[in-house]
């Protein structure tokens, strides 16, 4: 069911200008018209400072997540006690 919707999702809802939908503002542009949000409201310097706040946000979750990736396989091949920092603090 998960990738059936997502299929949809990707066929007929998420269009950008190399699907043959409208051209959006910029790369990634995936809102079609269905959902604004009031972002045609906003001027132009409003718009990059939003764009760059989202931008910097995905990358700390990333990096947040493979944080979380590396320090699990740490412990699990139990090499942080070999590690010079992290063995000193235990």
């Amino acid at each position: 069911q998960i990738v059936a919707f997502v299929g949809f999702l990707e066929l007929f809802v998420m269009k950008d200008s190399a699907n043959g939908a409208e051209p959006g503002d910029f790369p990634g542009d995936f809102r079609n018209g269905a959902l604004d949000f009031g972002w045609d409201t906003f001027d132009e310097e409003t718009k990059l400072s939003k764009r760059a706040i989202e931008l910097n946000n995905d990358h700390a979750a990333q990096f947040g997540i493979l944080g979380l990736m590396v320090h699990e396989k740490l412990g699990e091949i139990d090499m942080a006690v070999d590690l010079p920092i992290i063995g000193m603090l235990q």
